[in-house]
């Protein structure tokens, strides 16, 4: 399955990604490879607080084995 991770933004919406990545996956990894996706599709500025961040894990088992993220905004 896959990590779905909410970033506030300053325009005062909640931009939520959807994150591939292994179940073992480090919540700063998830955040991280979130924030650069939001970064790059050229939304409001997000907050770098990982503490405001929602990261949550969506299905159940083991997840994916891939190594790499990967991340689609939902």
């Amino acid at each position: 399955m896959f990590w779905m991770v909410g970033l506030l933004a300053r325009d005062g919406r909640q931009y939520v990604y959807r994150v591939y990545a292994p179940r073992e996956a480090l919540p700063a990894d998830l955040f991280w490879a979130a924030f650069h996706r939001h970064e790059e599709d050229g939304a409001p500025r997000a907050s770098d607080s990982f503490d405001a961040a929602e990261i949550r894990w969506v299905g159940g088992g083991r997840g994916p084995t891939a190594a790499e993220l990967t991340v689609h905004q939902y």
